[in-house]
């Protein structure tokens, strides 16, 4: 369990509420009713009852792993005040040496969702690109090697 500050954006904040609620209301009937029909069949050493309790006990992790980050959450600030340089909560567009263009928000390690373009501000690319402003050229140092990256525009 955490005992540091998770940063949040206010919108990852509403989503592991949601994640949390769900897994409550939901999830967690779900996987103790498994358990139970499982149960029932009177062999609770064949796969169907242990995979329920494998489920069970991912639900409990994932409810216990959620709390916590509510528990220590630090809202980042909404980004209504324009910013020129990079931030935590700052949406990224930057140019890859090959020439391919990504979008990024820079948020906490606690909402990453590579799939949604949400980077943590811990990993290389986030760490490299805070305090960073339109039109610079920044090297990044990470597991595949140095890498030159373009910002080219910060929202």
């Amino acid at each position: 369990m955490s005992t540091g500050r998770n940063l949040l954006t206010e919108e990852g904040l509403q989503k592991l509420q949601a994640e949390l609620n769900q897994l409550i209301t939901t999830r967690r009937p779900a996987a103790a009713e498994r358990v139970e029909a499982a149960r029932e069949l009177g062999n609770t050493e064949d796969n169907e009852y242990e995979d329920a309790k494998n489920e069970q006990a991912f639900v409990e992790g994932r409810i216990i792993e959620v709390e916590d980050v509510l528990k220590n959450a630090e809202i980042i600030p909404d980004n209504a005040q324009p910013s020129e340089t990079i931030r935590i909560g700052s949406k990224v567009t930057i140019m890859m040496e090959n020439d391919r263009e990504s979008q990024y928000k820079i948020v906490g390690s606690a909402e990453v969702n590579a799939k949604e373009g949400l980077i943590s501000n811990e990993s290389p690319v986030g760490r490299a690109l805070l305090g960073h402003s339109e039109g610079d050229t920044i090297e990044v140092v990470a597991p595949a090697g140095i890498r030159k990256i373009s910002v080219v525009k910060v929202e």
